[in-house]
């Protein structure tokens, strides 16, 4: 229903002309307007726990001043929530199914062969396209589509020595028993350090500093010939493990830090599909093996390391802000902030994301348009998969080929306000697949990895109950909406 609704919407499109008027630039050889150049900010691991979300322990000003001046959207959601699914999906503008975009290793070439990805897009419209730090999955997937070679950071990972001999600690033990990933030792560290270094001594300071050169270099060729460009930067933390320097620690006190109420239990009558035992956090040298239960103290040190993850990467977005301003193009330039999938922080004692549960699905969406001029807010549910389309329209640019995005353009609800009467968001993580109407939370659990027969379901009404402590799919009142979202999710997810 959602495509639907907004392709009947379509003839509200406010022209892209008019929307970057105050940006247009004549000159004598060219009669067009110049395109808005993009800055394309990319954050791993990001809950929508911001000031801006309504959220205030974690300390983000710069994400909340970018918030101030553009467009919220307080329920968008990843198509699925894992790093390099949810990436492929983004960045091709398709829907994930049970056997695409399944997992954090994906290739969106290989899963998407046949879709022109939004880089190489742009690339072919006159763009230059550049990739600092992680945006697609792996670095080699589409290069093709940017201006020069996608470009990662190297450096150590720890700053503590004692951090350091854990992971070579790690390392050894995974050789010995030959736990190899791409046939390297899968070597950990610790969960979470506090080192008393500069910012550019992790790998994410040193993507700023490139981005920062680049910016300078992308702006001084916009100035002069008009040469419009795609930035794209993406800021790893706070993905794990949540390393920061020392002073972005300190914003937190200990005694402030709280555990969720809903630490020690799961959703009541929750099928056993919908649950997992984190095996990603595991995987790091300080955290208890198995099925064993994490304590308090250690929960506390993770969200305390997730506070300062998400600050030291929120005081690089705004140094980039700052260098976007100071050039002088911060008026011709859309920036768009987006976070790949939520994160369960001991929520329903979860740890990381591969749920579809609301927490994992929901991810900030931040989309600063040129000459905008006062703040919005939109709380109805849009999907990550309508951010290619957005960004297409505002470039003027035609689609890349027929059919492939399957979201639509956010522009027709930004600049006129439009209020249809319901969206739906849906998305999905290996055998379950899940849709959110603004009140709902319903998903299906299949069998052979989401494209087999049902066995199991789950229902949350947000209004009564917004943190899903009780799964409400069995009560005999919910059954008119349990069958509209069935069948609406079957649509949209082409299930069987």
């Amino acid at each position: 229903m959602k495509n639907f609704i907004l392709t009947n919407l379509s003839f509200y499109v406010f022209p892209v002309a008019v929307l970057l008027s105050a940006n247009v630039v004549h000159t004598a050889e060219n009669s067009k307007p110049d395109k808005p150049n993009i800055l394309f900010i990319a954050v791993d691991d990001l809950r929508t726990e911001l000031g801006c979300y309504g959220k205030e322990r974690i300390k983000s000003p710069n994400i909340d001043r970018l918030a101030s001046q553009g467009v919220v959207f307080e329920h968008a959601y990843c198509m699925v929530s894992v790093c390099g699914a949810s990436r492929s999906a983004l960045l091709t503008g398709t829907r994930p199914k049970y056997n695409r975009f399944v997992s954090a290793d994906v290739y969106a070439s290989k899963d998407a062969p046949n879709a022109i990805p939004l880089n190489t897009h742009f690339k072919n419209h006159g763009y230059t396209t550049v990739n600092n730090g992680k945006v697609y999955h792996h670095p080699e997937d589409h290069n093709d589509g940017w201006s020069q070679p996608a470009w990662r950071p190297n450096g150590p990972g720890y700053a503590l020595e004692e951090s350091q001999k854990a992971l070579e600690k790690d390392r050894e033990y995974k050789t010995r028993v030959n736990k190899l990933k791409n046939g390297k030792p899968d070597a950990r560290g610790p969960a979470w350090e506090s080192a008393d270094v500069a910012d550019d001594f992790y790998r994410d300071g040193k993507t700023l500093k490139k981005s920062l050169n680049d910016l300078r270099k992308l702006a001084k060729a916009n100035q002069s010939d008009g040469t419009p460009f795609l930035l794209a930067v993406g800021f790893v933390k706070p993905h794990l493990p949540f390393v920061a320097p020392k002073k972005y620690w300190d914003l937190y006190k200990e005694e402030d830090i709280v555990l969720p109420e809903n630490f020690r239990y799961i959703p009541k009558d929750a099928p056993a599909e919908a649950v997992h035992n984190f095996s990603e956090l595991r995987n790091y040298a300080n955290i208890p093996k198995g099925n064993e239960k994490i304590s308090d103290e250690t929960a506390k040190n993770l969200i305390h390391g997730y506070y300062a993850a998400v600050s030291y990467t929120d005081s690089l977005i705004g140094r980039l802000l700052d260098e976007l301003e100071s050039l002088g193009i911060a008026d011709n330039t859309i920036v768009v902030l987006w976070g790949d999938h939520g994160w369960n922080l001991g929520e329903h004692t979860m740890w990381s994301k591969v749920a579809v549960f609301e927490n994992t699905m929901n991810a900030p969406l931040i989309l600063r348009l040129p000459g905008q001029k006062e703040a919005k807010r939109f709380s109805l549910p849009v999907e990550f998969i309508d951010i290619y389309p957005t960004l297409n329209e505002l470039a003027g640019l035609p689609e890349p080929q027929k059919e492939q995005l399957q979201g639509k353009s956010l522009i027709p609800l930004i600049e006129k306000k439009i209020v249809p009467d319901k969206l739906y968001a849906a998305g999905r993580y290996g055998a379950g697949d899940t849709i959110f109407d603004g009140r709902y939370r319903y998903s299906e659990f299949r069998d052979k990895k989401g494209g087999g027969e049902l066995v199991s379901r789950m229902l949350y009404d947000h209004q009564t109950d917004p943190r899903e402590n009780i799964n409400v799919v069995n009560h005999p009142e919910n059954a008119a909406i349990i069958d509209e979202l069935s069948k609406e999710l079957k649509r949209t997810i082409a299930l069987p």
